[in-house]
């Protein structure tokens, strides 16, 4: 009798492991299209990973939002910005060419807009990328500043978004849109539209701040700490490095300065049950320290928590140990802001024509303190997905 039930347990484990995934597939092919014109614009596209904009082409994929002319939105094509032909050779499509009346037209076209990475792209990671393209030139240091190629938010981008704005459209933007290489008169342009400050810092954790060991750590930023700091370069554990538009360097250390090693996203209970996001979560990558203006609401900010040494340190440099994360616009136009590098997740896009893989996220991701895929699964995707099914059920 045993081994009867045995086997039928494993023919419904088998048909479970097999029949799921096929439930999965058929229907998320059964699911209804949703129909949504969408301005993408990523200039930080260094080769044919997409990886900037990669994870918002998840959440579109997987939740059927199509192009008007009911086709997927694919993510080597359908965004603006920068466009590597994986030869060495790019081309660039953008609104540069626009007057101001085709912003207005691209307005009332466009449903909604979000705009990813426009950091841009830099000589060194080009040439070293293709280094056929000059190859009399020596390749150059990773995570060497040097001349750039293409980026920044520009006056005519700033203009699409006020329109956008007008009009009572969707507005995503992240981090990095208005920091280096934006120009400062750009950039306090577009603080006044949309009530909320960049406070002239940027940080990111490390999982380990020994040069000989993590080859992640900008040169700039190394050598920028080192010629402030007497040629020393102490550190050797887990820390955040802050870095100010003038390019002084603030480094905190796990044990040194942190009691923990890397910043938490808290998100208002609201915002939990609203989104669906994770209550506490880690972020360990780029992020920007930004204020707001009573027009916006914090839903979630960033913690640090330094022990007394760090947080000298902090108040030192006024570097707040608490800020705001992801800010929404309280009035009648839909406007977010995401105060990190949030579309940026390490990610592919294999599962998306699955239904109901958000299930699953729980026992997908490892529990490495550095990895991105848990803040993709368990915060992006569920906040992006709900911001863009709220905005398509007002506007259908």
């Amino acid at each position: 009798m045993k081994r009867i039930l045995f086997i039928i347990f494993l023919i419904l484990l088998l048909a479970a492991v097999v029949g799921l995934p096929i439930f999965m597939r058929v229907s998320w092919h059964m699911a209804d299209p949703k129909p949504l014109n969408i301005f993408i614009l990523d200039k930080t596209v260094l080769n044919d990973s997409y990886q900037e904009h990669l994870s918002l082409n998840w959440v579109l994929k997987n939740q059927k939002y199509v192009k008007p002319d009911g086709g997927i939105y694919l993510e080597h094509q359908d965004y603006y910005g920068f466009f590597p032909d994986g030869l060495g050779g790019y081309t660039i499509f953008d609104l540069e060419r626009n007057f101001a009346e085709d912003l207005e037209v691209l307005a009332d076209e466009y449903d909604m807009v979000y705009y990813t990475d426009l950091y841009g792209i830099y000589w060194i990671e080009w040439h070293n990328q293709y280094p056929h393209i000059r190859p009399e030139a020596v390749p150059g240091r990773m995570g060497e500043r040097s001349q750039w190629i293409y980026g920044g938010l520009t006056g005519n981008e700033l203009a699409f978004l006020r329109s956008m704005k007008d009009r009572k459209k969707l507005i995503i933007n992240e981090f990095n849109i208005i920091a280096s290489p934006t120009s400062y008169g750009v950039r306090q342009a577009y603080e006044e539209t949309f009530d909320m400050r960049w406070e002239n810092w940027t940080g990111r954790f490390f999982n380990s701040l020994d040069t000989t060991i993590n080859q992640d750590i900008p040169l700039w930023l190394i050598r920028n700490y080192m010629e402030q700091n007497n040629n020393q370069w102490p550190f050797k554990k887990a820390g955040i490095a802050f870095v100010r538009n003038d390019d002084k360097i603030v480094v905190l250390e796990h044990e040194t300065h942190l009691t923990n090693e890397l910043p938490y996203i808290h998100s208002s209970q609201a915002m939990v049950e609203e989104y669906g996001v994770a209550k506490t979560i880690r972020y360990p990558y780029w992020f920007d320290i930004i204020s707001t203006g009573a027009s916006n609401e914090v839903l979630a900010e960033y913690r640090i928590e330094p022990n007394s040494q760090g947080d000298s340190n902090l108040h030192h440099w006024g570097i707040p140990k608490v800020f705001p994360a992801v800010i929404k616009n309280k009035g009648d136009y839909p406007y977010y802001y995401f105060a990190g590098d949030f579309a940026d997740n390490p990610i592919n896009l294999k599962s998306t024509r699955l239904k109901y893989i958000e299930k699953f996220d729980y026992f997908l991701y490892a529990p490495l303190t550095y990895e991105r895929r848990s803040f993709f699964g368990l915060y992006y995707r569920p906040l992006v997905t709900k911001i863009l099914d709220d905005y398509y059920r007002e506007i259908e």
